[in-house]
């Protein structure tokens, strides 16, 4: 700026007049964001660039001087690259499992008095890798199953998690190829695919088979697959399906008969024998118990529950059974109870030889019974086959008489000169001595009995009717010929 200065002569002179504007910290900084990337992989290298940021202040001086930065627990910051230019860049290895996104605050103040500042936030958003396999809940697994299962039941699960998105945490389970006794695993376990449910393929037995181990693998769908492994121990539990079994005394046939012996000099206490039985099953199931079901005198032997000992209470007396026969039941203690008899016939003696006659019987006795059901049966097949041949021999002989026209023949005329009128009576076929004679037809059918009266030949005189004097037909050569010839005339229909 000039300045002139002029008196009242006329005289002027002039200057120059500098006149400076001290600043004042009235404008706060700028914050201009260029190449922002909204998105980064999680992976990203640390020292990557997320974007350029300019920071300016109009002010001058210290004024205008301008600082920027971001909170420190954010895994960037600012590193200046030219003038006022700034880049936002990664300070760590980033992780979208534990955050996703960033919400970055960029602050700028001046160096000016007061201090003015100025901030702007931007959005970063991590992009999933999959970088994460999936984990199971647990490492080693235990699964229980009861035997006699329905095949095709499920009976576990086990799950796994992908902390990765979209397929990368998209989660397939599978069975790792293995055999059981070189059968696949295929044939005793499936796997649900998608929701890790096991299923049983068959019907497990407890008494065959009470453990066994399958790998399961869960693979995520990314690129590459990741994938994790978990051990699982299957059990197969107990159910009672088995009844116990006695060892001893064996009863390998049924027709054996269980002889055990009792010396005469038995005393209180004495052991007369001992039970013996095993259950397939186990635990509870497997506890097994003995008892008398069947015995004579309840007063002369105990069986130990646990022991299965059977032991006579007192001494032999005279007045006791020489023989008798008990049943002894083992069962166990599962639910349902099952259970086995064994038959023992306790004999009093000393040995074998004394009571081998009565065992011979008894085996005897025993067949016997079913030998004569057999014979019997035979008979009366027999028996019954012959009556209706016999009944089928009548029906044809009688319907050949019906067919024939002459039924009833008369006596011979040239038999009746040769007899005497003096003929006793007891040779004649009724009541009426010779010639008055009949013939007797005898049917089937006793309402249809006929009675056919013969005429004589010539005249009898009614005097020679009763005629009680038999000294003539005592050596009569021809009365043998009459009845002969009277009992030919008797025809059975």
């Amino acid at each position: 700026m000039t300045v002139e200065a002029k008196d009242g002569g006329g005289l002027v002179s002039y200057c120059k007049l500098l006149i400076k504007v001290s600043d004042v910290n009235d404008n706060a900084p700028d914050i201009l964001i260029t190449s922002f990337s909204y998105t980064i992989p999680e992976d990203s290298p640390v020292g990557t660039v997320i974007a350029l940021v300019n920071l300016d202040d109009l002010d001058s001086g210290e004024n205008g001087e301008v600082v920027g930065q971001i909170p420190e627990s954010l895994p960037f910051h600012l590193i200046s690259s030219s003038g006022n230019y700034y880049k936002l860049v990664t300070s760590m290895n980033l992780d979208r499992e534990k955050t996703s996104e960033y919400n970055i605050t960029i602050k700028a103040e001046d160096k000016g008095s007061p201090q003015l500042t100025n901030s702007k936030t931007i959005q970063l958003i991590l992009t999933d890798v999959n970088d994460n396999a999936p984990v199971f809940d647990h490492i080693n697994y235990v699964a229980y199953i009861q035997e006699n299962n329905p095949s095709g039941s499920s009976f576990f699960r086990v799950h796994a998690t992908d902390p990765d998105i979209n397929e990368n945490g998209k989660v397939i389970y599978m069975i790792l190829t293995n055999n059981i006794e070189d059968i696949p695993i295929s044939s005793y376990i499936s796997i649900n695919t998608v929701s890790g449910v096991l299923y049983a393929q068959r019907s497990f037995d407890y008494e065959k088979l009470r453990e066994f181990y399958i790998q399961v693998m869960a693979k995520d769908s990314g690129s590459p697959s990741r994938s994790a492994n978990a051990t699982v121990k299957i059990c197969i539990t107990d159910q009672n399906d088995n009844a116990p079994k006695i060892l001893y005394p064996s009863q390998d046939s049924e027709a054996a008969s269980v002889f055990e012996f009792i010396p005469h000099f038995s005393t209180k206490g004495y052991l007369v024998t001992k039970v013996v039985a095993v259950d397939a099953d186990s635990g509870h199931n497997a506890w097994l118990s003995y008892h008398l079901l069947q015995v004579p005198d309840p007063s002369f032997l105990i069986i130990g529950q646990n022991t299965g000992e059977i032991r006579i209470t007192r001494d032999l007396q005279e007045t006791d059974a020489l023989r008798q026969r008990i049943v002894v039941m083992v069962k166990d203690n599962g639910y349902p109870m099952l259970s086995s008899t064994v038959t023992l016939n306790l004999v009093v003696a000393e040995n074998f030889q004394q009571v081998l006659p009565e065992i011979t019987n008894q085996h005897i006795d025993t067949e016997s019974p079913s030998n004569a059901t057999f014979y019997l049966v035979i008979s009366i097949a027999l028996i019954s086959i012959l009556f209706i041949f016999t009944v089928l021999l009548a029906v044809i002989s009688k319907c050949r008489k019906q067919s024939s026209p002459t039924a009833l023949h008369p006596l011979s005329r040239d038999l009746y000169p040769q007899v005497a009128l003096r003929c006793p009576s007891v040779f004649s076929d009724g009541t009426l001595p010779f010639p008055y004679t009949y013939d007797v037809c005898v049917t089937l059918d006793s309402r249809q009995n006929e009675v056919a009266y013969l005429k004589p030949v010539q005249n009898v005189p009614t005097d020679n009717l009763i005629d009680t004097d038999d000294s003539v037909s005592a050596n009569n050569p021809l009365k043998d010929n009459l009845i002969s010839a009277s009992i030919a005339q008797v025809s059975f229909f």
